[in-house]
């Protein structure tokens, strides 16, 4: 098993939902931690929910590779490395695709699958250096299309796809690549207020404990790919 302790992680979307719940479980097992978010106001929030001197809040939009460069330069200048990115930002918008908008076609193409690559390739260096762990969030989604998602499913399958064949170039620096497939989670997605009728889904704090379990496996084993489902449906 691998120690995790002060290790630092940079999680994208960090303000709500799974990538509230991996921070929360990160910091829980001693991990130091960067969340990042496009309204800073929000992520100040989250880092006073987190309730922890080593949590790091970062405004950047994951569409600007600008952004993600500076988020990644700030988190070394502040705690001198990046051991584990969990590139989690990501958003939905459901329509025929004779009736979805180009606006929102671009909007999951920018944010879900180019938005997975700005995190990568911005942190990619900083990764080889500490052997790191880079994670996707990914949604069966990505290997399952349905009516009205031509959007959402062409980023998604876009993102296993990236995360498989970065995954194949960067073994051999000993850094792991994993993309994650959750299927219904308690969350904010696509506009969603949680309450008491979520009980059946995977929670937030689930995705958070798979993670630290995945970061503590033993170097020698790396599980690339892993789908995760409710054990029932509603």
């Amino acid at each position: 098993m691998q120690n995790i302790d002060n290790k630092v992680a940079y999680i994208t979307g960090g303000t709500k939902g799974i990538g509230f719940g991996i921070a929360k479980s990160l910091v829980e097992n001693g991990v130091k931690v960067a969340i990042s978010g496009r309204n800073l106001a929000d992520v100040e929030k989250a880092k006073e929910l987190l309730g922890d001197k080593n949590v790091l809040a970062i405004q950047s939009d994951v569409r600007n590779y600008e952004d993600e460069e500076k988020a990644i330069n700030e988190i070394i200048s502040v705690f001198g490395q990046l051991d584990f990115v969990i590139a989690n930002a990501g958003l939905g918008k459901f329509a025929p695709i004779d009736e979805i908008s180009l606006e929102d076609w671009n909007a999951m193409i920018d944010t879900n699958l180019t938005g997975v690559f700005h995190t990568l390739k911005a942190s990619v260096s900083e990764l080889k250096k500490t052997k790191g762990y880079y994670i996707s969030i990914a949604s069966l989604a990505g290997i399952n299309f349905f009516a009205n998602g031509s959007g959402y499913n062409a980023s998604k399958f876009g993102v296993v796809g990236f995360t498989q064949a970065a995954m194949l170039d960067l073994r051999n620096y000993d850094v792991k690549c994993t993309t994650i497939l959750p299927g219904s989670v308690t969350s904010n997605f696509n506009d969603h207020e949680p309450n008491e009728n979520d009980t059946w889904k995977i929670q937030p704090e689930d995705m958070g404990q798979m993670i630290v379990d995945l970061f503590r496996m033993n170097s020698n084993v790396l599980p690339s790919k892993i789908e995760i489902r409710p054990t029932k449906t509603s």
